[in-house]
């Protein structure tokens, strides 16, 4: 009776723990087979959106050739400046200038204009009646933006380490969030800002506040050292800041705990407001 009743209780036990196996496992199924078609969709509307960019040779080459030009301009002024006395150098400022001119305009000023074309296009109208998710739609669409973006950061640090004599970065797992809030936060902006521009020839003017703001309180052209405290404490806040200040640390191997933990939550912050608020005013329709 015991024997019989214990190896009864036993497989009670094993089947009550193989059922719960078999649906963990089918729950895990569930989710995987939810992800592929949205990872097909999110491909398909990627390779879409890369030829039509392919198509405007204008937002091409702002988006290859001024991340790669300006930040030479900014060479004199940088001459002028004492950065060693900070712990800097003129390869490690120049290719933190070049990154964030990646962002500004590889990603954020080349995703307004085509948010706003493929809205007065009325391509995001048209997308809503299918498939996709609104999240979908927008994340689609700037695939190929923010690839570019990433390509040009791997190539730009590659470059200035062989001929601006960077060396290697000193604190390198700084660098991958530092490039990845950037992309994140241009990119949430540009939606953003995209709600807000009435057609695709005013979103270059739209989009020069934060350019200019960004260029010259972000620490791109002029690094943030060389600021007035009280500025420099208040630039810091600025949406790229957090991005520019964790790849620059990358490098120089500068920033301290407490340092990286607040750019983190800064750029984290800006990257939620962001999404809410164009979750809450994005147009999907011309504006009239």
């Amino acid at each position: 009776m015991n024997g019989t009743g214990t190896e009864t209780g036993g497989g009670r036990v094993r089947g009550v723990r193989t059922q719960a196996a078999g649906g963990a496992g089918a729950a895990d199924r569930g989710a995987l087979g939810a992800l592929k078609p949205s990872a097909r969709r999110l491909r398909a509307l990627g390779r879409a959106e890369l030829t039509l960019l392919g198509r405007n040779r204008g937002a091409v080459f702002t988006a290859l050739a001024v991340p790669l030009a300006l930040p030479f301009t900014v060479r004199p002024a940088l001459d002028q400046l004492d950065l060693e006395k900070e712990g800097l150098s003129i390869g490690t400022v120049l290719l933190t200038a070049a990154i964030g001119f990646a962002f500004l305009f590889a990603v954020y000023t080349s995703l307004v204009g085509a948010y706003v074309a493929r809205r007065e296009e009325l391509v995001l109208k048209r997308l809503r009646t299918g498939e996709p998710s609104d999240t979908e739609i927008l994340v689609g669409t700037a695939l190929p933006a923010t690839a570019l973006g990433l390509a040009q950061a791997l190539v730009l640090s590659v470059g200035c380490a062989v001929l601006l004599h960077t060396g290697a970065p000193k604190a390198p797992y700084l660098l991958l969030p530092g490039v990845l809030a950037g992309l994140v936060v241009s990119a949430a902006l540009a939606a953003l800002t995209a709600s807000f521009t009435r057609t695709a020839e005013s979103a270059q003017v739209t989009a020069l506040p934060l350019v200019f703001v960004s260029m010259l309180g972000s620490g791109i052209t002029v690094p943030a050292e060389f600021l007035p405290d009280r500025l420099a404490s208040l630039c810091e806040l600025l949406p790229l800041s957090p991005a520019i200040r964790l790849v620059r640390g990358g490098w120089t191997g500068q920033l301290t705990a407490y340092e990286t933990l607040g750019a983190l939550a800064t750029a984290l912050a800006w990257t939620i407001v962001a999404v809410f608020a164009v979750r809450r005013w994005f147009r999907w329709e011309p504006r009239r």
